[in-house]
């Protein structure tokens, strides 16, 4: 008789919505008890699921299972790189980027069926100042909303959204200096997202061409924009195709040094920490074993679908742009989302 593979199922009871008890009782239904035996750890504080995925890496578990949302996966993966025990994701966060990207269904009961099937791909991370990240990394206005958003009282898409719309009324674009593959370029910027994988979450993709295997990464900045570019880029951002968009510039490499003006926040994989003045973000290839799915279907786009939240949202929220729109008017002062000044400064 086969010995069974041991495999680590980690909750977070804080991450997403879903109820957690109803997931491990469909894992008590559905997991191969013929394949594996299980255990089943709660994290109870920040760096929980690290401690409790290196513990298991270090005794040749098969697979350690990641039961939450993107926070949880990074803190789990981070102690997996470089070891034989792969990383499994029954998806519960707010945004699911990785999941969304590998094509994880949402439903646990069929990402459980996935870990039955034991398929297992290496993939690729990334790093930002020596600290791992698997989806995105990034600087700017979106670093900034997940900092509000890690502070929000309630998760969720919509509240996303409503930190991303009153944050833009008042950002100002930075400058950076981008030093990669031996050139030099210098920028105004709203944002600069590096992916590892194709998006941020909820099928918001801003480097809509990455891909988790081919040793790079995919860089997209965001030019200043209008009030009047909010719509397109919306939709593009949904429909996969915000690098065709005339505000963007997008290119790959393997490691990329990014200077700007002061310290500030930054985020990786949706969670915000200040860091430097200096930054490097670099890929590691293939060191990440991951449990996928075994025949997934390829991704197309159900643009009304994917763009639903953000239109009902954008409406919802409109009154917000106009009320600011009339203050600044008002105080006789163009709002910064209308200056023409050159955004790229030299390159």
């Amino acid at each position: 008789m086969d010995v069974k593979k041991q495999i680590v199922f980690i909750v977070n009871p804080k991450s997403g919505l879903l109820d957690k008890q109803q997931i491990l009782n469909w894992i008590e239904k559905r997991l191969n008890q013929d394949l594996f035996e299980p255990t089943f750890f709660h994290t109870e504080y920040a760096g929980h699921a690290s401690e409790i995925a290196a513990h298991a890496a270090r005794k040749g578990i098969f697979a350690v299972i990641a039961i939450g949302g993107d926070g949880t996966i990074n803190e789990i993966a981070r102690s997996l790189i470089h070891t034989q025990t792969a990383l499994g994701i029954i998806p519960c966060g707010s945004g699911n980027g990785l999941a969304r990207h590998l094509q994880i269904p949402l439903d646990p009961r069929k990402a459980i069926d996935i870990i039955n099937e034991q398929v297992i791909e290496n993939i690729d991370y990334g790093l930002i100042n020596d600290t791992p990240f698997f989806c995105t990394c990034g600087v700017g206005f979106d670093a900034l909303v997940s900092l509000q958003f890690s502070r929000a009282g309630k998760r969720g898409p919509l509240t996303y959204l409503e930190k991303t719309l009153s944050e833009s009324l008042k950002y100002h674009p930075e400058t950076y200096e981008l030093k990669m593959d031996g050139s030099m370029s210098r920028y105004k910027a709203f944002l600069i997202a590096c992916g590892n994988a194709s998006q941020y979450g909820n099928n918001a993709y801003i480097t809509p061409q990455a891909t988790l295997d081919d040793g790079l990464l995919d860089v997209t900045i965001l030019e200043p924009f209008t009030i009047l570019d909010v719509p397109t880029l919306a939709f593009q951002l949904f429909h996969k195709t915000i690098n065709q968009n005339s505000r963007i510039k997008t290119f790959r490499c393997q490691k990329l040094n990014i200077h700007r003006n002061k310290p500030g926040v930054v985020h990786y994989d949706g969670d915000p920490v200040v860091m430097g003045v200096d930054i490097e973000v670099k890929i590691v290839k293939k060191e990440l074993r991951v449990i996928v799915p075994q025949n997934a279907e390829h991704d197309t786009p159900n643009v009304f679908q994917r763009a639903q939240d953000y239109i009902n949202g954008l409406k919802q929220l409109n009154k917000m742009y106009l009320q600011k729109m009339n203050e600044e008017w008002k105080e006789r002062e163009m709002p910064w989302f209308w200056k023409s000044d050159e955004n790229k400064i030299e390159k």
